[in-house]
């Protein structure tokens, strides 16, 4: 009997060649990601979020916010001219994880930093109908009262230095100070004002 007929015939074997010919596919895709020096550096200027940027993605992972907007602008026409510049992977090296998703309901994320003022964005996150009329996205009112955590924070990015972001011990012991007196929306109108910015956007 043939490979061929015993792997359509047998389920066992038609599973063991099923998962190999897949691992090695995702082998020959995948591996050679780790040594491309596109894939690995940060693109020019691009830093670990400050503590306050980084309170603000947590806050935007609580909220679920990639379950409606996402981050990766595609590289096709009608993407780069609604967006901006495609996303490259250099702009993504220090997120872990990543905020990419794929879902739009909401307009993508990827090159929203500067595009509107921090007052904007506390108004679209309060109400977001008061500015843009047609949105259907929620408010979170609660986040403009909600204090931030100062110790919380240094841990977080004592975790984040393990996973090889370049956090020095400064800057770890100034993430306090720099939060103190900040509020939930504070965090993440910052995370958002830094998203992009490192690329230059495409008109």
């Amino acid at each position: 009997m043939s490979l061929q007929k015993k792997a359509e015939t047998n389920i066992f074997w038609m599973i063991v060649l099923t998962v190999l010919v897949i691992s090695v596919g995702a082998l020959v895709e995948i591996v050679p990601l780790f040594f491309q020096k596109s894939t690995t550096e940060p693109v020019a200027g691009l830093k670990p979020y400050s503590a306050l940027e980084l309170a603000g993605r947590d806050i935007y992972q609580r909220e679920g916010c990639m379950s409606c907007h996402s981050q990766m602008i595609r590289p096709f026409r009608a993407e780069t001219e609604r967006y901006g510049h495609y996303s490259v992977a250099g702009e993504f090296v220090y997120d872990h994880p990543f905020q990419w998703s794929s879902k739009r309901t909401g307009p993508d994320l990827a090159r929203v930093g500067g595009r509107y003022s921090d007052e904007w964005h506390r108004v679209h996150m309060i109400n977001p109908r008061d500015v843009v009329p047609e949105s259907i996205m929620p408010g979170y009112p609660w986040l403009e009262g909600a204090p931030l955590d100062g110790k919380g924070i240094q841990k977080r990015m004592r975790v984040l230095r393990v996973l090889g972001l370049p956090y020095t011990d400064e800057e770890i012991d100034q993430a306090p100070e720099q939060v103190k007196d900040k509020t939930e929306m504070d965090a993440m109108i910052a995370y958002l004002q830094g998203l992009g910015i490192h690329v230059k956007v495409r008109r």
